[in-house]
């Protein structure tokens, strides 16, 4: 295994952005100092030829001009807390509403637009950033660190912090997947570990109630195509143009599995195993028609997120655990995308 560096461009202000190359006999893993990008992984066929899994852009000015958050880091608070608006410790805090009336993904310059400090020890390339107090109306000084281990049948994403004050924190990757490496991923089969999914009311927003999902589009307990329910008569469905939906796992501690892909064309396979309480299913139903690595054209439902997460505004939500760090705590989150050799099955 190898961890290489090379520059990437430089942001407005002259900071320098390096990506680091992580390499072992079968996989590829390129990871970007802004946002802590995921910015490429190659994984190998059953002809043993490695091919691009993850849309990208070749640029860093790509990335600042128009990413639709491809492979960042997401926080302070992953995913969309109502009106940007919480209460805590007896005092109330208004974020940025930069979806709608909504906050989403750490606000207009969230963790995905940050520069972050790379160090390397050993196999892993860690990445820390420290967030100030206030910082896109966050309390209290957040001290976070992400660490990119590649295995030799993966990739291994750690999540730490610490704070001075309690705070929301909820922090994922934003990875869109493409087995094929381009075009539709309708015809992805997917199979999830979870019996149950968080509806949205229309701002996409959980309702706070926990839906079964037998007997209904969202049951991926089998394998199944994205494709396959996507257009159904479902008032979810619609909302959100498709899935953009979290799906809940099971109550199980520790790292356990949560999803896995097999691409019918590239007979490739993606498993997904978290410490997480959910994953956010995100089909690309928002992603603009834009020119990507090697003026690859990534367009609508071109790209399939599996993002690891604590529930979505569960600081707003009755019946939801709360991801609140206090002080005397450390936040940790381990997710490990594991990359099967290809011809992948389900098991």
């Amino acid at each position: 295994m190898s961890i290489t560096k090379e520059p990437f461009g430089q942001l407005p202000d002259g900071r320098s952005i390096e990506r680091y190359t992580l390499k072992n006999d079968k996989i590829s893993v390129q990871v970007i100092t802004y946002g802590g990008i995921i910015n490429s992984i190659q994984t190998p066929n059953a002809k043993g030829e490695l091919g691009e899994i993850v849309l990208g852009f070749d640029t860093l000015t790509d990335y600042l001009e128009r990413s639709p958050y491809f492979g960042c880091i997401t926080g302070r608070f992953a995913n969309r807390i109502a009106k940007g608006q919480f209460e805590l410790g007896g005092q109330s805090y208004q974020l940025a509403a930069n979806d709608g009336e909504n906050h989403l993904h750490g606000g207009n310059k969230g963790f995905d637009k940050q520069v972050w400090q790379a160090s390397v020890k050993d196999d892993s390339l860690t990445l820390s950033y420290l967030s100030p107090d206030g910082d896109e109306g966050y309390p209290g000084e957040l001290s976070a660190t992400v660490s990119y281990t590649l295995k030799a049948d993966g990739l291994e994403l750690c999540y730490k912090a610490q704070t001075s004050k309690a705070t929301p924190v909820n922090l994922t990757n934003h990875t869109y997947f493409n087995l094929s490496g381009q075009g539709s991923i309708l015809d992805h089969e997917l199979k999830l570990a979870a019996e149950a999914f968080t509806p949205t009311d229309a701002g996409l927003i959980p309702t706070g109630e926990l839906r079964k999902v037998k007997g209904t589009a969202f049951d991926f307990r089998t394998p199944k195509a994205l494709g396959k329910d996507i257009a159904q008569d479902d008032e979810q469905l619609k909302r959100a143009g498709g899935y953009d939906h979290n799906f809940v796992l099971s109550a199980e501690e520790g790292l356990r599995f949560a999803a896995a892909v097999r691409d019918p064309k590239s007979q490739k396979g993606l498993e997904c195993y978290t410490t997480s309480p959910g994953i956010q299913v995100y089909t690309g139903n928002f992603m603009p028609r834009i020119s990507g690595r090697k003026g690859q054209i990534h367009d609508y439902r071109t790209g399939l997120c599996l993002e690891t997460q604590h529930f979505p505004d569960n600081i707003n939500q009755p019946n939801f655990t709360k991801s609140i760090l206090r002080p005397d705590e450390t936040y940790q989150q381990t997710t490990f995308f594991r990359f099967p050799s290809a011809p992948y099955t389900f098991s």
